[in-house]
Order: structure tokens, then sequence, then C-alpha cells
């Protein structure tokens, strides 16, 4: 079966696409063309969060894209995620009250009546973490999230929700590349039957958010690229972008590569025609470095 049509369950209902559209850092008024255009060329999977603010330009270039293509609803899987608050920011943690508000305002602002993954965005809620995954297992009761489940989430942030006698999340998307491989939370979350969800797959790319205004955590030394990852691509005839998607794919992992450029949109999925062997596959894991570079989710047994 293709890549392009292979799915990943996250509960007994619901299936997602191995590969998505990821709209971070996509502006409001550019997001209803790229999302047109990433369905137009054959995604089905179409990722964003409210911190994001392109919830308005996501949903409308979601419903041009089914009309131009002849689409229905149940033909696009489309992820939202909650800002949960950051007191660290001076933010106030949102309530359970709150939360179950907001996520109707995301609905809102896709055009949308249900959504098929809600995501908490990360575990800053602190205090108010619990009240808000009561809120999303109320909005997966009452059908507007197909599948509820969390991000950037540790073993200790996933350990609190199981002791506090709740449903497990249904997915985790956490930072997974070849440099942040998170070996011990990967098993903790298959142990536990919550998917994992990729971003920043792209992140050992020298060009890896090299626009103006797309900082990250890179070194100088990372935004060098990684010799290994270039051979591999070239022994297999594919882009570095394609090995790394591939890697995430073979492994397991739901991926969510971003452009603004057709070209790379069709290269992005075009993953077919290829595997790593496992040779390769065991050297790439010798590449770890440990934490991510997008987020840091530090000590997995640790809480905050």
């Amino acid at each position: 079966m293709s890549i392009m049509r292979k799915t990943l369950g996250l509960n007994a209902e619901t299936e997602i696409p191995f590969v998505g559209f990821g709209t971070y850092l996509i502006p409001d008024d550019q997001a209803a063309e790229a999302v047109r255009t990433a369905i137009g060329v054959g995604y089905r999977h179409i990722d964003t969060a409210a911190v994001y603010a392109n919830e308005d330009g996501v949903g409308e270039g979601i419903r041009a894209g089914m009309k131009d293509n002849g689409l229905t609803r149940q033909d696009i899987f489309v992820t939202t995620k909650l800002w949960p608050g950051n007191p660290e920011w001076n933010e106030a943690a949102k309530t359970e009250e709150q939360t179950g508000i907001e996520a109707h305002e995301s609905l809102a602002r896709l055009g949308l009546d249900h959504v098929d993954l809600y995501l908490i965005h990360s575990p800053h809620g602190g205090a108010e973490r619990l009240g808000q995954w009561k809120a999303l297992q109320k909005l997966k009761s009452s059908g507007k999230a197909r599948a509820v489940g969390v991000s950037n989430y540790n073993i200790a942030h996933l350990e609190e929700i199981r002791n506090s006698g709740l449903a497990m999340p249904d997915a985790n998307q956490i930072e997974l590349h070849p440099w942040s491989q998170k070996p011990e939370l990967i098993a903790y979350m298959r142990a536990n039957n919550i998917a994992p969800i990729a971003y920043s797959s792209l992140a050992p790319l020298s060009t890896w958010r090299a626009e103006p205004g797309q900082d990250s955590a890179k070194t100088n030394d990372m935004k060098n690229g990684d010799d290994l990852l270039l051979r591999t691509a070239a022994k297999y005839g594919v882009s570095e972008a394609q090995l790394l998607l591939r890697w995430g794919v073979q492994n397991g992992y739901a991926v969510l590569p971003k452009s603004l450029n057709r070209e790379r949109m069709l290269k992005n999925l075009d993953l077919d025609g290829f595997s790593i062997d496992e040779s390769d596959m065991a050297d790439i894991r010798s590449l770890d470095r440990g934490d991510g570079i997008a987020w840091s989710i530090g000590d997995p047994s640790k809480i905050s």
C-alpha cells in the first residue's frame, strides 16, 4: 500500500494518515492557499493549533480543497490543539471550563463541527493539567473530537494521567527525528497504546527554519547538517527530506512536513519506491543527541 494511503490507529474508531501537512509558522493570510494546494496534491491530514493563529485560514483552505477535489469532510483528517496557558509567560493556565470553551472556539474558527484529533499543546497547565484533560474527554464523548491526546508530554506527565485513573491519550505529538529519538518515551507510549506523531522531522537539514523569524535552538555546528544523512539519502537516490520522513514512517510515526512550495509538497509525499534497510536504520539510531532542539521535554521522570 502506498504510504499516502497508510494510516496509524489512534483508537478503535479513528485512524490518522501517516503523512500530514503541518501549518506551523504559516501566516493566516497564506494558510488557505497552502492548505488548498496541499489537499490538491494529495494530503489528507492537516495539522494546526490555536497558538499558530491560522485556524481561520486553515479552515478556509480545507473547504476549498474539498470543493476542488470532490472530497467530503470524512476524507480529511484535521488536528488542532489547545494552548493551555503558561504561567511562566504570565499566562493563566486554562481551567477545565475554559478548555471546553476554547475547543469550541477553535471549531468555530476552522468552520467545522468536529475535529479528528484535539491535543493539549503542552504540559504548561500545571495544576490545571488534569482538568484540561477531563475537558478533552468530554469533548471526545460529545463527538466534537474523534480522538484526543497531548503534545510535548514526557513520561511523568503521562504517568500523572494514568495515576489519576483517567483514560490515557490516544496520541502524543512530540519532536522526533534522528537527532532526537526519545527511545524511553517511545517505549512507554507503545506500552500504553499512545500513538507517536512526529513534528520537526526535518530538523537535521541545514535549511531547517532558515527563514527570518524562524530561529531555533540550533547551534552553528547543527546548521551544517549531517554527512551520514547526506550519504544515506544519496544511496537511495532521494532527498534528505524524503529520507528523514521515510525514517519516521518506518519507525511507526505519523509525520507533518510543511512547505509553501507545491513541488516540495509533492516530494514530501513521495516516500514509496524505497525502504531504509536495517543496517542504515541502525546507523541512523547512532545519531541520537538526546532532547529536542525545537522543544525540550526535559527530564522524562520529572513533572513541572
